[in-house]
């Protein structure tokens, strides 16, 4: 017999319909990470990813050891199902702090020769490891092991995009954190999240990152930035309307009192704004995943009010 939290967890609506039926702000929702590897790997994708995968013992330790060496990163699995039958694997070691963005692209014969790479040293810019690659690279969260929104909203906005773009760009991912926000995707190396996205957004999405915009109706935030960072950069792009990518530079965030932050920004023509952030709990508790056992408030950061500190 079924355990009945589990019973209740495949019968319920799904995270990401609830998220969406209730408009749960998007904004200042993105994974706080700096540094990404992502790993082709082709076999199944389990919810613990490197742990249950195939995987040498060797291999593990190396990519462990590989991440610890990367402050604020990440390891996703990445796959094109239309690769399967093709020799030879392929790696990406990103970097997404914003001036230092840097993506590197590394193809091995066999994963193991993995073990032998300094993956983290392929982002010095002086590296000979790999070959550096101008963005974007497009990772679509499809890790349906580990919550199945991200499998029913992802894969058919995975085959949109190799429809629509460069296919070469676009991987389908392991979690990337969100799950309720499905479909997610992760444009690198700049780390922009953008969530609920449809096929019947693609063609605007596309055409935001052409601009070297920020499509701010999908917009999540930037991995760089801490989520006050991300609530006000949020609130001063729809302010002002400054959806240029590097229309806006962040110069402190400070907190100055439990859950309140100040933070600043300058703009690209030398303006500095200012915003005050707090962080509450949603009024109604909900399941933030399709395999939580138990509803809960989710953390919401909001501006609270903007001043333009010089002009």
């Amino acid at each position: 017999m079924q355990p009945r939290a589990e019973t209740e967890a495949t019968t319920r609506a799904f995270c990401a319909a609830v998220s969406s039926a209730r408009a749960e702000p998007l904004a200042a929702t993105a994974s706080r990470l700096d540094h990404w590897i992502l790993v082709e790997y082709r076999g199944r994708w389990l919810r613990d990813v490197l742990g249950g995968s195939l995987l040498s013992r060797e291999l593990k330790n190396h990519l462990r050891a590989q991440l610890a060496e990367l402050p604020h990163s990440r390891l996703l699995f990445v796959k094109q199902p239309e690769r399967r039958a093709r020799g030879g694997r392929r790696v990406f070691v990103g970097r997404s702090r914003p001036g230092e963005e840097r993506l590197v692209r590394l193809d091995v014969e066999h994963q193991e020769d993995l073990r032998e790479i300094d993956l983290a040293g392929a982002l010095a810019t002086d590296s000979a490891v790999g070959t550096a690659i101008e963005g974007p690279l497009l990772v679509v969260c499809t890790h349906g092991k580990r919550d199945p929104c991200c499998a029913l909203n992802g894969r058919p906005l995975y085959d949109a995009l190799r429809h629509a773009t460069d296919r070469d760009r676009v991987w389908q991912s392991t979690h990337v954190g969100g799950d309720r926000f499905a479909g997610n995707v992760v444009v690198l190396p700049h780390g922009l999240y953008y969530g609920r996205v449809t096929p019947e957004d693609v063609d605007g999405l596309l055409a935001a990152l052409t601009a070297e915009t920020v499509d701010l109706g999908r917009y999540r935030g930037r991995s760089a930035y801490p989520f006050p960072a991300q609530a006000a950069e949020q609130a001063i792009r729809e302010a002002e309307g400054l959806v240029g990518l590097d229309d806006l530079a962040l110069l402190r965030s400070e907190r100055v009192g439990d859950d309140a932050w100040r933070v600043r920004y300058r703009s690209a023509d030398g303006r500095t704004y200012e915003a005050d952030v707090s962080a509450s709990l949603a009024d109604e508790p909900t399941h933030l995943t399709c395999g939580s056992a138990e509803p809960q408030l989710a953390r919401r950061y909001e501006a609270t009010a903007l001043r333009a500190v010089s002009r």
